[in-house]
């Protein structure tokens, strides 16, 4: 039997150049469920609009708040969900996987950044959790490791694809360079045979562009709750006059 695991891993591979998965990022039950049945295939939670609607500030969020949330996303949707939990809270390698799988989702992301200090972590030490990740989850979680080089204002490809290397060889699934220029991805995606997330910037070119220079999957962190932010705020000022 094909576990909801294995159909989100398939879902990253032998997709045509100009056919990136897209991953809608739901913030809250009714949210994910109107994603699903707009037809997508999965979901992929973003932590600052978890965050966000749960009343928190980006990285404030308590993880058992973060993990119930990601919980009731999964319950209301029939399709796979992959989960942001940061750094991780924390928490050992064992006690993460736990309770991600206690979620019901089938991955992960995790970030290289120190979540204190913000900075940029050691990219060694980040590949010897992810290895310990893999090896207590197996199969059963697909693991994005998010390299933070871009975000952190450093620019030069060749650091971004030094990390994605390490990473893939710890093990993880899929990398994602957050806030890579388009114009890097050739060059990054020329340097791994793993698949890569790119995050979808307001200005970009088009998804299927995206796909073309290298993404193999697009998600979009808070963007989508912050539009829909906006909606309501629009609304409330009409209900003002």
């Amino acid at each position: 039997m094909t576990t909801r695991a294995q159909m989100f891993r398939a879902l990253h591979h032998g997709r045509d150049a100009g056919d990136p998965l897209v991953l809608p990022g739901p913030w809250d039950a009714a949210s994910a469920r109107a994603f699903a049945d707009a037809g997508f295939p999965a979901l992929a939670t973003p932590s600052a609009g978890v965050s966000a609607s749960l009343g928190y500030e980006d990285g404030r969020t308590p993880a058992d708040e973060m993990f119930a949330a990601v919980a009731r996303i999964v319950r209301a949707v029939d399709v796979p969900v992959t989960a942001d939990v940061e750094a991780g809270y924390g928490l050992n390698p064992k006690e993460l996987v736990d309770r991600i799988l206690e979620t019901g989702a089938v991955g992960c992301n995790l970030e290289d950044s120190d979540p204190a200090t913000k900075a940029l972590g050691d990219p060694r030490r980040h590949a010897d959790r992810l290895a310990e990740v893999r090896a207590e989850a197996g199969d059963a979680l697909f693991v994005n490791a998010r390299v933070d080089t871009y975000l952190r204002g450093v620019t030069d490809p060749a650091e971004a694809l030094a990390r994605i290397r390490l990473y893939a060889a710890a093990g993880a699934d899929c990398v994602y360079p957050i806030g890579v220029p388009p114009e890097h991805l050739p060059l990054l995606r020329a340097g791994t045979g793993i698949p890569i997330n790119v995050g979808a910037p307001a200005v970009a070119p088009p998804l299927a562009e995206l796909g073309r220079l290298g993404a193999t999957r697009i998600t979009f962190g808070p963007g989508l709750q912050h539009r829909a932010h906006t909606a309501v705020q629009t609304i409330a000022r009409e209900l003002r006059g």
